[in-house]
């Protein structure tokens, strides 16, 4: 992997800076945030009703530009993650994750064989249109591409050593607003119950 890459910097726990959208998916969005500082950008599908066809003309807005396109996913099943990735992501974050075997499930379906179980789909936004070598192609697309994650329930809580010890998983992400809602204590960062739940991660 290539040592000036956001997942190697991440990965070497290097300070990355970057951004969530939930709205203005406009075409200034990943030029503006590119200005702020912004190294990637996170365009969110689970709340905001983000669509395919508006997420692939935003992932074009970030092209030739010095800011890495990520989308969370509204869940970890294989059509959203593989189309998403097709579509130009470097990167996808996924909430809810609770076992081992949906983290298993979510690694093979961004890794293209014999790594995972991706489908084939060359020579379209992801490769920004450019024909090359496609053994290549599949070991650079398997190593670039991001795994997030999300520790957001008890059940991840409970198998966070599990679900990090799968290869693939990049990074764990604490979704808290969600932790707190599944311990019983909505938006209480300050109880002891989240406290010592946050010693788990």
């Amino acid at each position: 992997m290539d040592d000036t890459s956001l997942k190697f910097r991440i990965q070497s726990r290097q300070i990355t800076a970057g951004a969530m959208v939930f709205e203005f998916f406009s075409p200034g969005t990943a030029k503006i945030l590119e200005n702020a500082g912004a190294e990637f950008i996170v365009f969110d599908m689970e709340h905001t009703g983000l669509g395919f066809e508006t997420l692939k003309w935003i992932f074009s807005t970030c092209r030739g530009l010095l800011v890495e396109p990520m989308v969370r996913v509204p869940q970890g099943d294989y059509t959203y993650l593989a189309r998403a990735l097709d579509l130009g992501a470097r990167g996808v974050m996924v909430p809810m994750v609770g076992t081992k075997d949906q983290a298993i499930k979510i690694v093979n379906s961004c890794r293209y064989p014999p790594e995972g179980q991706r489908g084939a789909a060359f020579g379209f936004a992801q490769c920004d249109y450019k024909a090359s070598d496609i053994f290549s192609k599949i070991k650079n697309y398997n190593h670039r591409n991001l795994i997030i994650a999300q520790i957001e329930t008890k059940d991840g809580l409970e198998n966070i050593d599990e679900i990090a010890s799968v290869p693939g998983i990049d990074v764990l992400w604490v979704g808290h607003f969600d932790l707190s809602n599944f311990l019983g204590i909505p938006g209480d960062f300050e109880n002891s119950k989240f406290e010592e739940a946050m010693k788990h991660i």
